[in-house]
């Protein structure tokens, strides 16, 4: 029996920087790794160096929003082409969750479906939560909360930027006391502490993960109806690099006036001063990383690409924004060249 984890969390939780990180160790050769990305441009795959025996494929819209088979024929499909040789021997899978998936659809599919049961096993159940900005995020988003409650694991990130605020572990000993809590630096946690997970009993979990799994032994279809009608995804294309100062005055802009409606944004942009060394962005509600520089563009495509997952901000305000900031910033460069 394969075994497939579920990482889970909210968006801007740290998904991808704790798994960017365990793909690196030799604990976590030999993977498969599904990445469900929500939105219309897939950035995750490209800033995830997987090592030469392990792979990733990338599964764009929301699994919890499609027919559950469709999870259940990407396992069998990928089961297949190890079978064939086609892809690399993989020991285990990790299914890496959008931010606003609903792990009880995704759950009961790999407990139950029959075009995949015999060959894999649900293992542990993986939950990021960002120890800034995680006590204001379980207050407002109920999904939040229900990620919490299904975990196995409950991985505390960027607690390297502020210490937890004081109500969050109480908070996460509610939703899940059964639950340790492992706190990363940077990113980083022992790959053991992951692993030792064992196969998945949701007769340790609260009466409540009960409930939702019982709801999804009925259900046929996940619509977007599950995520709030005012929560968008759309991202910002740009062929040409972006100025620095440019750049750096959009997302003070989005700081400043967006707040918590600013979900996540993130991308990959060619900065016109160095246009060889791309900058990743990494942002949550009002807290922005600092850029991160890569030593080259990871793929062919060279566009920068931002995108963002919002409520209540309108795509053509952002982009008016960043055009006209562009335009402002040109227009002074020529006046002072």
């Amino acid at each position: 029996m394969i075994p497939v984890s579920v990482l889970t969390g909210f968006l801007g939780s740290g998904k991808t920087t704790l798994l960017g990180h365990l793909l690196r160790q030799p604990a976590f050769a030999r993977t498969a790794v599904i990445i469900n990305e929500f939105g219309e441009i897939g950035l995750d795959h490209e800033l995830i160096e997987a090592s030469d025996d392990s792979f990733i494929e990338l599964a764009t819209g929301c699994l919890c929003c499609k027919l559950r088979s469709d999870l259940a024929q990407t396992l069998a499909e990928l089961l297949r082409r190890r079978d064939r040789g086609e892809v690399p021997a993989f020991e285990r899978v990790v299914i890496e969750t959008s931010g606003l998936a609903d792990p009880a659809p995704i759950l009961q599919t790999l407990m139950t479906d029959a075009a995949i049961s015999g060959r894999v096993m649900l293992g542990g159940v993986i939950a990021t939560v960002d120890a800034v900005n995680g006590a204001a995020t379980l207050d407002r988003e109920a999904i939040s909360a229900k990620q919490v409650a299904f975990a196995d694991r409950l991985v505390l990130t960027k607690s390297d930027l502020a210490g937890a605020a004081p109500n969050l572990l109480p908070r996460l000993a509610a939703l899940n006391p059964a639950a340790p809590v492992l706190r990363v630096d940077h990113g980083k946690l022992d790959p053991r502490n992951i692993l030792d997970a064992g196969s998945y009993d949701p007769r340790t979990k609260s009466l409540d993960v009960a409930a939702w799994l019982a709801q999804e032994v009925h259900a046929r279809e996940h619509s977007h109806g599950r995520h709030e009608a005012e929560i968008t995804t759309y991202a910002l294309v740009r062929d040409q690099p972006i100025r620095a100062v440019t750049l750096t005055l959009f997302l003070e802009a989005l700081a400043e006036h967006c707040g918590a409606d600013l979900l996540r944004l993130k991308g990959i942009v060619g900065v016109a001063e160095s246009p060889d060394r791309p900058a990743v962005l990494h942002g949550v509600q009002h807290v922005f990383h600092a850029p991160v520089w890569l030593e080259r563009w990871p793929s062919a495509d060279r566009r920068s690409r931002i995108v963002l997952i919002a409520r209540r901000i309108p795509r053509a305000w952002v982009e008016a924004l960043l055009d006209a900031l562009d335009a402002e910033v040109t227009e002074v460069s020529r006046e002072h060249g």
